[in-house]
């Protein structure tokens, strides 16, 4: 190995391969899931709100499982917890082909969420925010596009599998997909945390022989305590709860209203447009204040609702669209960094996991109560009507938790993880 890879930075190595794993757990996960509802909704007829209280439980279960990889982290190389992440969520999500009984369903979502739990945000944001303390903004936000990238350049792909070949034949293709997106690239690209390599955080070198410095930051039990913490918790059901129902349920509207070529087309724009938001947001974030920032963020995706609610052309529908995405682009990003910036990396992958867990409230319940809507209303008009709202509430909940100060670490007392 020469002499300047040694004196590089693999900071920025690291941020590759988490957004290679996130675009991988995206597009076959989180993206993924609204074509899993319309291919089994269209292939074995079962109803929206059957397949919605399924989304659910996948969110659901996630939850429980990032808490638990929130402490295996704490205790075992990253890596590990993400390589086996990646291998039961290939393996259960090939297994989706056999599915015939709707108990089937839900044990074969049970492993997928737990395999995408343990390759997902908690564990990849950690090593991130270890690797990055002045620019963490500009990090996370490149290294959280990899969501967005994975709608773009996956679900599509997993979407015209399924449409041309079907459940049975499809799925082992998305399964094998999964493993070799996330194994791979976890094992080469991503490190632990920069003090093995000798690195500081944002590129300094640290002194050599020097003893690692302490972890600092605020304890677990005062954090989840604070108002702050709970305005991010509170809002972040109510965004998420609209948001991620909005998205599972996307496929499905667009297909009512214009026709399966069309809602193809739907997840890829919206993924397009939140790439481009991520990027412009991650440089925003620095100038503006971060909690103002996400409450407009909280309102603009209430008018992206609403528009949805009642758009029926192909052009409103679409221009709805591109403002979702707009939000999407920030508003996922923006939570972890949030606690981040007033928490600090002392405990941050508790902390992280447990406002995740409670807004299952919401990331769960989304999906399960607009579909819920869309079967009893006969349609989506009421369901994004109601997501408008609580998009809109969340947003004045965020803005009354304070605002996101928080100093700037000081380079001789800087974390690191153990």
């Amino acid at each position: 190995m020469g002499e300047s890879s040694v004196n590089r930075f693999p900071g920025w190595r690291v941020v590759t391969g988490v957004f290679i794993v996130l675009s991988t757990g995206s597009g076959l996960g989180f993206y993924g899931l609204a074509v899993y509802l319309n291919a089994f909704n269209n292939e074995l007829g079962w109803e929206v709100s059957t397949l919605s209280l399924a989304t659910t439980w996948f969110f659901v279960v996630s939850g429980v499982v990032g808490v638990g990889a929130a402490r295996l982290i704490a205790r075992h190389d990253v890596r590990v917890v993400v390589v086996a992440g990646g291998c039961l969520a290939g393996a259960s999500l090939a297994s989706l082909g056999q599915v015939r009984e709707v108990w089937q369903l839900f044990a074969a979502y049970s492993a997928f969420a737990t395999g995408w739990a343990m390759a997902g945000l908690i564990p990849l944001t950690t090593v991130v925010t270890r690797w990055f303390h002045r620019r963490r903004s500009v990090a996370l936000s490149v290294a959280s596009t990899g969501l967005s990238a994975g709608g773009i350049l996956i679900t599509p792909a997993a979407k015209w599998l399924l449409d041309r070949e079907g459940i049975e034949t499809g799925m082992p293709f998305l399964g094998a997909a999964f493993v070799v997106g996330v194994v791979p690239f976890t094992l080469w690209l991503i490190r632990p945390d920069p003090a093995e390599l000798g690195w500081l955080p944002d590129g300094d070198r640290s002194e050599p022989g020097a003893a690692p410095a302490r972890l600092v930051g605020t304890p677990f039990h005062q954090a989840v305590r604070s108002r702050f913490f709970v305005g991010v918790t509170i809002g972040y059901i109510l965004a998420l709860g609209s948001q991620v129902g909005g998205i599972q349920q996307l496929v499905k509207l667009v297909e009512e209203r214009t026709d399966a070529d069309t809602a193809a087309l739907a997840t890829l724009a919206l993924a397009a447009t939140s790439v481009v938001a991520r990027l412009v947001g991650g440089r925003v974030v620095t100038a503006v204040p971060m909690m103002f920032f996400t409450a407009c963020l909280g309102g603009l995706q209430m008018l992206a609702m609403l528009s949805l609610a009642f758009a029926e052309s192909t052009v409103t529908i679409f221009a709805s669209i591109v403002l979702f995405g707009a939000t999407i682009g920030n508003i996922l990003m923006l939570q972890p960094l949030l606690i981040a910036e007033r928490f600090g990396v002392l405990d941050y992958p508790r902390i992280y996991s447990r406002t995740q867990l409670y807004g299952l409230v919401g990331t769960a319940g989304g999906p399960l109560l607009l579909g819920w809507l869309h079967d009893s209303a006969g349609g989506y008009r009421t369901s994004y009507a109601v997501a408008a709202a609580c998009s809109l509430v969340g947003a004045a909940v965020l803005l009354w938790g304070g605002p996101a100060r928080a100093p700037e670490p000081d380079l001789t007392d800087l974390a690191v993880a153990a």
